[in-house]
């Protein structure tokens, strides 16, 4: 049976990135959006609802991604879906959550806002760009047990 595990989301940064490196030099970023989803009801009323998304990107993507978002920025996401299990080193419980891993992205907006909306004067614009990975290099699934699933991607420079 065939299988296929494709994200696209657009949504805004929750939080500022969280950029840490590997001991061998890995960049990883941890950001989280808000997706936000409106309609109307039978009745004609408004209603909204936001769904929460985890994300993770890799080396040279997280590193842009650490430089030029900030909180409550756009951003457009590609991905495939992962599902990360521990044990609750407190309660002992199995837990489980559901997060993408991060293989396109692009900046929405151009990053100039006034001092009012970002909290900062004299914004720098930021790129507005693609970051992909080459082609030929798909992610390689770890096996069961092994620590994080990275994509394989050879060390390109982000295109800005």
């Amino acid at each position: 049976m065939p299988n296929y595990n494709k994200v696209i989301l657009a949504g805004n940064l929750t939080r500022d990135p969280e950029l840490r490196y590997t001991p061998a030099g890995v960049a990883i970023a941890k950001i989280s959006l808000a997706i936000n989803r409106s309609w109307r009801t039978e009745t004609g009323e408004l209603r909204e609802e936001v769904t929460f998304v985890d994300v993770e990107a890799f080396r040279k993507q997280a590193e842009a991604i650490g430089q030029y978002l900030k909180k409550g920025r756009p951003i457009l996401v590609e991905g495939r879906l992962k599902l990360d299990q521990w044990e609750d080193k407190q309660s002992g419980q199995k837990r489980s959550r559901l997060a993408v891993v991060l293989e396109n992205f692009q900046f929405l907006d151009s990053g100039t806002r006034s001092s009012d909306e970002s909290g900062t004067q004299g914004a720098v614009p930021r790129p507005r760009a693609v970051a992909q990975a080459p082609a030929a290099s798909a992610p390689v699934p770890s096996p069961v047990g092994n620590e994080p699933d990275m994509p394989q991607q050879e060390d390109d420079d982000v295109p800005f």
